[in-house]
């Protein structure tokens, strides 16, 4: 396999701001909550966002918890972000994305803290999403398609 890889995904609109996301055979609906206009039929972008970040660190601990020593029982992680709204409703010049972004890693295990601190630290410099999140990113419209 190549070290460098790319991964797609497709949005498409569908009734009011409902969106059908599809990355592979996945599928995903995304929405909003009534109280932003939509039918609370999914997470929003944001929500999924925070969910990402979640599943992503859960999978690199799941993938390198053995070669620490650290035995997961269990392992969950809370996600909570601070999003201004009223940099997306363009009522005030803050940034439409969150300021800040905290989580919560609850482990259920018996091996020594010490090692689970180790390990917790690279979990944090290996997930490509907390990555991506924490560095810029080169992030760019490659085209626009006007279908008539």
């Amino acid at each position: 396999m190549a070290a460098v890889q790319t991964f797609k995904a497709t949005a498409h609109l569908q009734d009011g701001v409902k969106v059908k996301a599809r990355s592979r055979q996945f599928e995903l609906t995304i929405d909003e909550p009534k109280s932003l206009g939509g039918t609370d039929t999914g997470m929003n972008p944001v929500e999924a966002l925070l969910a990402s970040l979640g599943a992503c660190q859960s999978i690199v601990a799941r993938v390198y918890a053995p070669k620490f020593g650290v035995k997961l029982d269990d392992f969950q992680v809370e996600v909570e972000g601070d999003l201004d709204l009223d940099g997306f409703f363009n009522r005030s010049d803050v940034r439409p994305g969150y300021s800040e972004i905290r989580y919560t890693f609850r482990i259920k295990t018996d091996s020594p803290k010490d090692k689970v601190e180790e390990f917790i630290r690279f979990i944090e410099s290996k997930c490509p999403v907390g990555d991506t999140i924490a560095n810029p990113v080169s992030l760019k419209l490659n085209s626009i398609v006007i279908e008539s």
